[in-house]
């Protein structure tokens, strides 16, 4: 549950104030605070819990880094465009716009995936997702397909299966529990 607290703050110096007062505390003006309301929510207790502050600014010279595994694609082009295939915990997104082919190619580059490939859609069942591997010429590999748009449930499935890629189509069709 939400919680809302006022604060005042000068208008002319920026000072926040716990309550209201005819003169600021900061610069000495007279009525120059003015009320504004926060609030605090209850952190999700399933939300990230990293240490906030704990990474601190480097020159990029500095920094330190071992040679990189990606896992292959087949197709050469794609290929080329990630920088030689998918890097384990890396983030892609495709985008264009609508019906120019962005499943069937994220459906292809999973048919020819070497690994697990979970591939979670928003907007078509298992039966439509087969039927257009089949036109595409591959409907065998270690493709799994689920049709889920609670990101929750996504995530149970995920740690049961612990797939080498996750494909979502599309990302907007996902709901997000606590997020508006």
């Amino acid at each position: 549950m939400a919680k809302s607290k006022s604060i005042f703050v000068c208008t002319s110096c920026g000072t926040e104030h716990s309550k209201w007062m005819g003169q600021c505390q900061g610069c000495k003006e007279w009525n120059t605070l003015v009320e504004e309301t926060h609030t605090k929510s209850k952190p999700d207790p399933r939300a990230w819990s990293g240490e906030i502050g704990a990474s601190k600014p480097m020159k990029i010279e500095e920094v330190q880094h071992s040679s990189v595994q990606r896992y292959p694609i087949r197709d050469e082009e794609f290929s080329r465009v990630l920088g030689g295939g998918i890097v384990p915990g890396s983030v892609i997104l495709l985008g264009g716009e609508p019906g120019i082919g962005k499943s069937t190619l994220l459906l292809q580059m999973a048919l020819q995936f070497s690994g697990t490939v979970a591939y979670i859609s928003g907007e078509e069942s298992p039966s439509q997702i087969k039927l257009r591997g089949e036109r595409i010429g591959r409907a065998e590999s270690e493709l799994y397909l689920l049709s889920e748009t609670k990101t929750e449930a996504i995530f149970n499935h995920l740690k049961t299966m612990r797939p080498h890629l996750v494909i979502v189509d599309s990302i907007q069709t996902l709901h997000v529990p606590h997020v508006e």
